[in-house]
């Protein structure tokens, strides 16, 4: 096995800038904690950015898109085509995250790991053509080895040309007919979660299609079952190629010194996997949103995750974090524009 990247050292924070800015935001015209998450996150960038007055002018989002073999078994929706139509959404200017990278002036890749279309050729698409989509995970593992760690270099890799283009935050989105499925079995196995607690409609399934899928991850827990204590095998065996890079975005970020906006629930389980493979990575994850997928509650309470927004979202393709930037400015720009009591000639609390 060649040297385990996704282990290396994390960066830590700036304490010197933490101290810094938790001391400015008590000296702004407001009584202290009067703007709750927001004072928080933006101290926490501030430790992130290793600088007085972070800034997020600057967003990266990343598109990882894969298909799924355990859609063979009725868990989905939408038949499996649609991920890779949905491509040519994305950098056809089309699709909801495509509208919202606009709006943010954000700059927006779309990473294809491997989709049952063959021969998808796409101006604007990175094809990376790990193999037709992952395998079946009630016959074998989801990935081998070498596709596994294929899939996360390519996260790797998006997060390198981030920070080559002078990123300040990077959010991963997913595309993938059937990830909440392979999301689900994820978690369940990480967490040791019932399955019941967990899943739930995806892009859309009615009752029957909720038990079905939920019938595929018992079964996928038990012949998978036991490894949950070996987060990367358990990625290998469960997830998907688009889970994958988003593991290895996130701890690429961690290591060079990005802070990551996480999405939805399957980005949320992608933090999941990223944190029990390498904790140091923790404090780099800020999180978007709580959408409606019922695992996704779970997921966020595991890693002690205060997301930004509540909105009943469950898009995916990093949509839900996208609509948290401007909330993530505007936090920096109370934080770095109002005045202090002294600037302001305001009277603060007698001491």
């Amino acid at each position: 096995m060649n040297h385990c990247w996704w282990l290396d050292p994390c960066k830590p924070l700036d304490t010197q800038a933490l101290e810094q800015a938790t001391a400015r935001q008590q000296q702004l015209t407001k009584p202290a904690g009067s703007l709750g998450q927001l004072e928080k996150v933006a101290v926490q960038l501030a430790g992130l950015q290793g600088q007085l007055k972070p800034n997020l002018d600057q967003v990266w989002i990343a598109i990882f898109a894969g298909d799924h073999g355990v859609v063979a078994e009725g868990v989905s929706a939408y038949p499996q085509e649609v991920t890779g139509q949905m491509l040519l959404n994305f950098v056809s200017g089309g699709a909801a995250i495509s509208v919202l990278a606009r709006q943010l002036g954000a700059s927006l890749e779309v990473v294809d790991l491997g989709t049952v279309t063959p021969s998808l050729d796409l101006p604007g698409v990175r094809h990376l053509n790990l193999g037709p989509g992952t395998a079946n995970f009630l016959q074998g593992p989801a990935m081998s080895q070498a596709q596994g760690e294929q899939a996360l270099q390519a996260g790797r890799d998006s997060v390198l040309r981030a920070i080559a283009a002078g990123t300040h935050l990077f959010i991963g989105g997913e595309m993938g007919i059937g990830n909440t499925t392979a999301a689900s079995a994820l978690a369940c196995a990480l967490l040791d979660c019932p399955v019941a607690h967990l899943v739930g409609p995806g892009t859309g399934l009615d009752a029957a299609g909720v038990s079905r899928k939920a019938q595929v991850i018992e079964r996928a827990l038990a012949l998978h079952g036991g490894q949950g204590n070996d987060p990367l095998q358990t990625l290998f065996n469960l997830g998907g190629f688009e889970i994958a890079a988003l593991v290895g975005a996130y701890l690429a970020c961690a290591q060079q010194g990005v802070a990551v906006l996480v999405d939805g629930f399957i980005c949320s389980v992608a933090a999941l996997v990223a944190v029990r493979l390498n904790p140091a990575c923790r404090p780099w994850l800020l999180f978007g949103h709580r959408g409606a997928e019922p695992g996704h509650r779970h997921v966020l309470e595991s890693l002690a995750a205060e997301p930004l927004l509540e909105l009943g979202l469950r898009l995916g393709e990093g949509s839900g974090a996208a609509l948290a930037v401007p909330l993530l400015r505007l936090a920096c720009d109370l934080h770095g524009q109002m005045a202090t009591f002294a600037e302001a000639a305001v009277a603060d609390r007698p001491a």
